[in-house]
């Protein structure tokens, strides 16, 4: 799908990136100290000294039951910790669960979907159904970047700059424009701001 192609105008389910990132754009391990510790990683769990009341409201809200599509290494956290704690996280066993990998064969995880390729998640994008809520999954969310399939980002800044570790936005990220469409700022600073798309990259100058 070319960026500002007119397939946002068609009714298809949206694709959502909800992430957590360090100003410096780190996404690695928001969670918890084992969370990701790959690249030498030394910082997981930097988001939960942040975490006030105000953060949990907003967290609520946004994690209402959804379709979710993810990538293999969230798939296996999620799958392995869910399933005993859904009165944290109500719904979240009974909606489906999209899993993208080409060498993942079955899981034991109800209500669980095998994605073998991205050309998987354009069809699963153009049929019918709800939103499609993706969590974690950095490496998923590169390659839907790339390929224009992130229809909104609701984004949680942090204030901390980490200087290491797996960026959100990467190398081979599709230019695209977005406009900010909802914003909450918490007492201890992490800044809520939802986005969707809007069309191509738009240039000018300053001033003219």
């Amino acid at each position: 799908m070319a960026a500002g192609s007119a397939g946002y105008n068609k009714a298809m389910r949206k694709i959502i990136v909800l992430s957590f990132i360090t100003l410096d754009g780190v996404m690695q391990a928001p969670g918890g100290p084992e969370e990701d510790t790959s690249g030498g990683f030394t910082f997981g769990g930097w988001a939960a000294p942040y975490f006030d009341e105000e953060s949990g409201k907003l967290m609520d809200k946004q994690m209402q039951p959804a379709d979710l599509l993810l990538g293999r290494r969230t798939f296996d956290i999620f799958a392995s910790y869910w399933p005993k704690h859904e009165d944290i996280w109500p719904g979240v066993n009974n909606v489906k669960k999209y899993v993208v990998s080409n060498t993942l064969e079955t899981s034991d995880w109800q209500n669980s979907v095998i994605l073998k390729d991205i050309e998987a998640v354009k069809a699963l994008k153009n049929d019918d159904g709800g939103d499609l809520q993706v969590h974690g999954s950095g490496e998923l969310i590169q390659s839907l970047l790339k390929h224009d399939l992130v229809d909104e980002l609701w984004l949680k800044f942090f204030p901390v700059t980490l200087g290491q570790g797996k960026k959100l936005f990467d190398s081979g990220v599709m230019p695209a424009a977005f406009t900010l469409v909802e914003t909450s700022v918490t007492p201890s600073g992490v800044i809520f701001a939802n986005y969707k798309r809007a069309g191509a990259v738009k240039t000018g100058t300053v001033g003219e």
